[in-house]
């Protein structure tokens, strides 16, 4: 038989943990934060475990606590999903995505016809992500850029986020070598002001500061740049479209790595369902057909990067 001592107290030991508060997770579960701390004491009684220090002004959980609430929040998180489909609609099958605006204005969404021909009865439904957004709750899934270390999650790369400038054909068209290059035309994203940094000491380029407009989302200086506003810094596989239908092209050869990649994120309970192993499948196949069509093309416009 199982061993499940005091339901109660470990749903409420989970959500002060989770939540960093009694008062937090008592706002969570409907009860006071005193009841809280009442069924966390008693648990740790039961146990014979001290799961959290008490301090003056904030919870902190010891090591014990930090094991078992690690292994006790997947837990919680696969009974709810489990719940929520159980509950839906036979005929409902909807898939959560977190994503970032720019990934997925100029990837997913040119994309997601093709997924619906292959699975028409998914619907996929895109909420705010990106890499400063927490895993939300409701997610099925995630796109992330980063080194692929999410405590708590399963991360698969999908691509690599490499990095070259692009800017309208005319443009590059004045654009013989890096050092043509202007700092106030250079576009500039808020959030990756190391971008251009990169790029310039790679191409030897030591006396070009990038001062162009700034914008927050690389999808503003990528349009900026279709509407010939100046450089903007490239990422991959947000460029992909715009190079393959001419909009932007890429004045110099050199690419080089932001360091970073894009993965696919999830909670491990989640490999075993249906609807998500569809998407997985899917989104995976159409990363590497995306990888192997930039490997193929070849810019005409792209001039050597040696000063």
């Amino acid at each position: 038989m199982r061993r499940l001592l005091f339901l109660n107290g470990i749903k409420a030991f989970e959500a002060a943990a989770r939540t960093g508060s009694f008062a937090a997770a008592g706002g969570e579960l409907n009860v006071s934060a005193a009841a809280i701390s009442r069924m966390v004491n008693l648990l740790e009684q039961r146990l014979g475990v001290v799961l959290f220090e008490r301090k003056a002004n904030r919870l902190a959980l010891t090591a014990a606590g930090r094991a078992y609430q690690s292994g006790l929040t997947p837990i919680f998180d696969a009974l709810s999903s489990l719940t929520a489909q159980i509950m839906a609609p036979s005929s409902m099958r909807v898939l959560t995505l977190g994503v970032g605006p720019t990934f997925a204005m100029k990837w997913l969404i040119p994309r997601l016809a093709d997924f619906s021909t292959v699975e028409p009865d998914i619907e996929v439904r895109i909420t705010t992500g990106g890499a400063a957004v927490p895993f939300g709750d409701d997610w099925s899934c995630g796109i992330k850029l980063g080194d692929g270390a999410w405590p708590g999650l399963v991360a698969e790369p999908l691509f690599a986020a490499d990095l070259l400038p692009v800017c309208t054909p005319r443009l590059a068209a004045t654009l013989k070598r890096p050092t043509d290059l202007k700092g106030p035309s250079l576009l500039r994203v808020s959030h990756a002001a190391e971008d251009w940094a990169l790029w310039l000491k790679a191409a030897g380029v030591t006396r070009v500061t990038a001062r162009g407009t700034e914008f927050q989302y690389y999808g503003h200086a990528l349009q900026a740049a279709i509407d010939g506003l100046g450089v903007a810094m490239g990422i991959r596989p947000y460029i992909d479209d715009d190079l393959a239908a001419g909009r932007l092209v890429a004045p110099f050869a050199l690419t080089i790595p932001k360091g970073e990649r894009w993965y696919l994120v999830y909670r491990s309970f989640q490999a075993g369902q249906r609807d998500f192993s569809a998407f997985r499948r899917w989104i995976m196949r159409a990363a590497a057909q995306s990888a192997t069509r930039n490997a193929q093309r070849r810019d005409p416009l792209k001039k050597d990067p040696v000063l």
